[in-house]
């Protein structure tokens, strides 16, 4: 659906491109994932031909970009995280204006109009303007106006950003919906919990490089964290510090105010030796957990930085 290949982009001195690759299968939900300045921006300028690069190949449904190829840029849809529809036109009538600019036949367009409608639960809102919706209809608005004309390649940049959680939940259900219904998506995110709930695949892009890529699981599998125990309320010496970082596969440690965290290399199941210590110890603690890698230690493992809006 989507293949670039040695992608290089520069602004005067600035590398923000360096010779990326990334590749999405049709019929994926494909998660874009970056820290601020990392390339994800300009690599979506210019997969839909709007910014100039320095070298490289970006092909889409098999065939090349360009800045006039129009028929491909018609099976796209581009839902950017600012909200763009016109305060004066009611919510339908955003909405056919959008999708006018791909369907031009009224009669079809009514029918486009109304799915769109229907797939964002924009029903009840139809002759709202946008300055009565919450920000989480808006949100779904911003969404009908891109998809509407029912493109093959839908890419969404920050889709749920500043809406309440009911909202959210209901704007990845559109999403869901619309990948089953045959659309690819590439998806861009802050809210991980988010990514590892739909995407099927992910990428990792650093200083305008892909520095990892696969399933949610798969990434997980590429850094060193299986597991992280938590003891809150605890009262260590240093030389029992010094026995639990010498326990086996422990790679981290850390202990601050009454707070132990523990990092276990690429193994679970370390829980039960580390409680037996402090019961021979008759070390006692408030709570303790046990968590296995999420998506943002993955992220923060690999690039060194957190994700942030």
């Amino acid at each position: 659906m989507v293949e670039i290949k040695d992608l290089v982009k520069r602004y005067g001195d600035t590398l923000a491109l360096d010779h990326l690759d990334l590749k999405v299968e049709e019929g994926e939900i494909f998660g874009l994932l970056g820290p601020n300045g990392s390339g994800k921006t300009t690599t979506i300028g210019c997969m839909l031909a709007l910014l100039k690069y320095d070298r490289g190949d970006i092909r889409l449904f098999g065939q090349e970009m360009s800045p006039t190829a129009y028929d491909l840029k018609r099976q796209i849809g581009v839902v950017f995280q600012d909200v763009a529809v016109f305060d004066r036109l009611s919510v339908q009538e955003n909405i056919d204006y959008f999708c006018g600019l791909y369907v031009p036949e009224k009669e079809k367009r009514r029918e486009l109009v109304e799915e769109a409608i229907e797939a964002t639960g924009l029903a009840e809102y139809r002759k709202k303007v946008p300055k009565k919706l919450s920000g989480g209809l808006l949100r779904r608005l911003n969404i009908a106006c891109g998809i509407a004309h029912k493109p093959k390649l839908i890419i969404l940049d920050e889709p749920t950003v500043a809406v309440d959680p009911q909202s959210r939940n209901r704007i990845l259900e559109d999403i869901r919906a619309l990948n089953k219904s045959g659309s690819t998506i590439i998806y861009t995110s802050h809210y991980m919990e988010e990514v590892e709930q739909i995407c099927t695949r992910i990428a990792i892009i650093d200083h305008g490089r892909q520095v990892a890529c696969g399933t949610s699981q798969e990434l997980k599998e590429m850094i060193r964290t299986g597991e992280t125990v938590t003891v809150e309320g605890v009262v260590l010496t240093k030389e029992q510090q010094q026995h639990i970082r010498s326990m086996p596969h422990v790679y981290e440690l850390s202990y601050e105010q009454e707070n132990l965290k523990i990092k276990y290399e690429n193994s679970t199941g370390h829980l039960l030796p580390l409680l037996h210590y402090l019961e021979q110890e008759e070390i006692s603690f408030a709570n303790v957990y046990s968590a296995l890698p999420t998506l943002n230690d993955v992220f923060l493992e690999i690039t060194g930085k957190e994700l942030r809006d």
